[in-house]
């Protein structure tokens, strides 16, 4: 038997990979005869329960680590961020988190990209100052790509609210030919910054007054006034979410190099409710810029779509006086330019308060229709103001009648007519008012009437608007 033994043990000598010594230290024993003799102990039979209760806690150790780290990765998620801004506060600039801005329709850009369409920031480059800090004009792309530069400021009072509006605003939501398109940005740290397209022609305030830039006609003023007010008609009624721009002014309209006008910097916009209409309000701190503030929102802090209305209807006095909407230097009943520009209109002075460089270009009937929209737009109460909607038409209504003068032949005398404000010639809100011999252009669902002498003079004018052609 233990010859069979040791037989079959051979059989395993090449998976052999120790053996095992009797009670005296022997090695030459077989395994069988180990375990005939008994003097190794057969291991006793695993405990299920114990078992159990090994499997029980290892189980809950693990539930225990997971939750441990699902806890530390929240609580580092909050304060990371957190510590960044608070940095930031440090050092005089909020850092917005890069992760929560949009990246599907706006390039981020790198820091070495804009340093070196800036040549690193040279002040030989700087074409602007605004309130978020300087403007750059750069070259991207190996000088292929002109763009403007918009660089933060740590001082600037505009951070990093304001920066992520705008990059939302512009990346993803709006896209209009009447709106400067965000090419894209970079922040990190201390550095928050847009790049846009180049607009060659600069602002229109540039064109304006105080300026070494070639005046612009009376006509093509009008048709940059279009250009803008069809950009803010397509914030207002183009989008989903009415948007409230909060700071139109005359250097916020920029110009390109085909003279198309386009509403710039929504950092201070507001998104208003889903298809909001003019009275619709958003109740919010008074931002925007001396001058151009709507004074209903100044009093009530309820933003609404007419105090746009408002901010654009000094805009188009601008356009009409060439002076800025506040000037310190004039004397006290002229420093605002809406007080100014109000009083001058309801006393019958408009032909007084014109930019000197435009007298001569502007036809009587352009001026009134212009005059008229202009002061509408200023009115103390928003609802008694015109939609951006009536402005795009009356503005394209005056410059028809500019264009069907300026086809008119020589020697043609135009009539000076009165301008429609109160008085003899009311604004009339009810059609049953009207004479026969009056003819009614109507805004916003205000008539305002013409008596027939005006409308006799016309004539020529008005043919020329129903067919171009003659």
């Amino acid at each position: 038997m233990k010859t069979r033994a040791v037989y079959n043990i051979a059989m395993l000598n090449g998976l052999e990979i120790f053996k095992l010594s009797d009670p005296n230290g022997n090695l030459a024993v077989s395994y069988l005869e180990l375990r005939l003799e008994g003097s190794i102990k057969s291991p006793p039979l695993p405990n299920n329960n114990k078992k159990k209760r090994i499997s029980w806690h290892i189980i809950v150790a693990i539930i225990a680590g997971v939750t441990s780290g699902i806890v530390v990765f929240s609580i580092l998620g909050f304060l990371i961020p957190r510590r960044r801004q608070n940095g930031g506060k440090d050092s005089g600039t909020n850092v917005p988190k890069s992760s929560s801005l949009p990246s599907d329709l706006c390039r981020h850009f790198l820091i070495a990209e804009i340093k070196n369409a800036t040549d690193n920031f040279d002040e030989k480059f700087v074409i602007g100052y605004g309130g978020f800090g300087n403007v750059y004009k750069g070259y991207l792309d190996n000088g292929r790509i002109t763009v403007v530069v918009k660089r933060s400021n740590p001082s600037s009072n505009q951070g990093i609210h304001e920066f992520q509006t705008e990059i939302e605003m512009l990346s993803s939501k709006l896209r209009h030919r009447h709106l400067v398109s965000l090419i894209g940005y970079y922040d990190d740290k201390n550095e928050m910054i847009l790049v846009y397209d180049y607009m060659a022609n600069g602002t229109l305030r540039d064109h304006l007054y105080d300026t070494d830039n070639a005046l612009l006609t009376w006509k093509k003023l009008i048709d940059i006034c279009i250009g803008a007010a069809k950009g803010l008609y397509y914030l207002h009624s183009g989008t989903k979410h009415t948007i409230i721009h909060r700071d139109v002014k005359s250097t916020n309209i920029l110009l390109d190099d085909k003279w198309i006008a386009k509403v710039f910097d929504f950092g201070l916009s507001k998104v208003g409710s889903v298809g909001g209409t003019n009275t619709t309000h958003v109740t919010t701190a008074v931002k925007g810029s001396f001058g151009y503030v709507d004074p209903e929102y100044y009093k009530r802090q309820r933003l609404t779509v007419k105090s746009n209305v408002y901010s654009f209807g000094v805009v188009l006095f601008e356009v009409l006086c060439g002076r800025p909407a506040i000037n310190p230097n004039l004397p006290s009943g002229q420093v605002n330019l809406a007080k100014w520009v109000c009083r001058s209109c309801e006393k019958r002075n408009v032909e007084q308060i014109i930019d000197p460089n435009l007298k001569g270009q502007i036809t009587p009937e352009c001026l009134r229709k212009f005059a008229e929209l202009a002061y509408h737009c200023l009115r103390e109460q928003g609802v008694e103001r015109p939609s951006i909607g009536d402005i795009v038409r009356s503005s394209e209504f005056a410059l028809q009648l500019q264009d069907g003068a300026d086809n008119e032949v020589d020697g043609y005398v135009y009539p000076s007519f009165p301008l429609i404000i109160n008085g003899d010639a009311n604004v009339r809100t009810n059609e049953d008012e009207m004479s026969e011999g009056e003819r009614k252009l109507t805004s916003n669902g205000i008539s305002m009437s013409v008596s027939r002498s005006a409308k006799l003079n016309n004539v020529a004018i008005f043919s020329e608007i129903v067919n171009p052609l003659g």
